[in-house]
C-alpha cells in the first residue's frame, strides 16, 4: 500500500515539473516571436521598395520626363536612376523630381543622354 501512495506522489511531482517546464518554454517562445515581429519582414520591405520605385517613376512621368528608357530602383529609401534621356536638361530635372517624392532619402543618378 505504501508503494502505491509513493508512486502516486511521485507521479504528481513529475506532472508538476513537466507543466512548469512547458510553461517556461512557451513564455520564451512568445518573447522571442514578439521581438521578431517588431522587425520588418523581407516581404514588407520588398513591397515598400517596389511602391517607392513606382511612386518615383510616376512623379517622373508627371513632370514631362520621358521615362520609356529609365529604370528606377529603390532600396530602403535610396533611389537609383539608370538609363538614358533624350535631353541633358532632363538628367538634373529627374534628380530633383525624385528627391521630392516622399520616402526618398537619397538619389543616385546614373542617367545619360541618348545617342542619336
Amino acid at each position: 500500500m505504501k508503494s502505491v501512495d509513493f508512486l502516486k506522489a511521485l507521479g504528481g511531482v513529475v506532472c508538476v515539473v513537466v507543466a512548469c517546464s512547458a510553461y517556461a518554454q512557451s513564455s520564451d517562445t512568445a518573447a522571442a516571436s514578439g521581438t521578431m515581429s517588431a522587425a520588418p519582414s523581407a516581404k514588407s520591405t520588398k513591397k515598400a521598395d517596389r511602391s517607392l520605385g513606382l511612386a518615383v517613376r510616376k512623379a517622373l512621368g508627371k513632370s514631362s520626363i520621358d521615362v520609356s528608357s529609365i529604370s528606377v530602383r529603390a532600396r530602403g529609401g535610396a533611389v537609383t536612376l539608370t538609363g538614358s534621356v533624350p535631353d541633358a536638361t532632363q538628367i538634373e530635372k529627374a534628380t530633383s523630381v525624385a528627391q521630392g517624392v516622399a520616402g526618398v532619402t537619397s538619389v543616385s543618378n546614373k542617367l545619360s543622354v541618348e545617342q542619336q
